[in-house]
């Protein structure tokens, strides 16, 4: 298996679209239509600062994430998912550290995400890599089923 993570361009890519769509369905499965927090991607703005990663078993696509500024030094963790039977093979941990890079090189200092309490897999994911649970913020404030996390990237904000 010779996973390579790839940034892409997300307009009409069949691939993001198509894992996304994966995803979705699986927190729908999970939780009220309301605390699903989707992106649009027939809106343009919504995704035009946002950065997309796909993991590749050669060809195949296997598992994606994103990247999008919140703040003047923070990013956000958007849609984050690795197929299930890919999974425990160190594949989300290789997006993780892909997307986590973009984000100091591009000189943020926090990445901060969400996650549902019914995914102990991920909160445990996430707190392995260094992530530590934060207040509520954003379109998140009023979920009560969001948890929040946020991770120091070593970059200081310039003054």
């Amino acid at each position: 298996m010779a996973i390579n993570i790839r940034q892409v361009d997300a307009n009409n890519n069949a691939d993001l679209l198509n894992l996304i769509e994966k995803l979705d369905q699986y927190l729908f499965e999970r939780y009220p239509a309301d605390e699903v927090f989707v992106i649009d991607f027939t809106d343009s703005s919504s995704i035009s600062d946002t950065i997309f990663m796909i993991a590749y078993d050669d060809e195949r696509p296997v598992g994606c994430g994103a990247i999008r500024p919140i703040e003047s030094n923070v990013i956000e963790l958007k849609r984050f998912y690795v197929e299930p039977e890919y999974r425990k093979q160190g594949i989300a941990g290789k997006i993780l550290n892909q997307l986590e890079e973009k984000g100091r090189d591009l000189n943020y200092s926090i990445l901060r995400l969400e996650a549902g309490e019914q995914q102990p897999e991920a909160i445990h994911f996430y707190k392995k890599h260094g992530y530590y649970e934060i207040e509520r913020y954003g379109e998140y404030v009023n979920c009560e089923s969001s948890l929040c996390f946020e991770k120091q990237l070593g970059n200081v904000p310039s003054a």
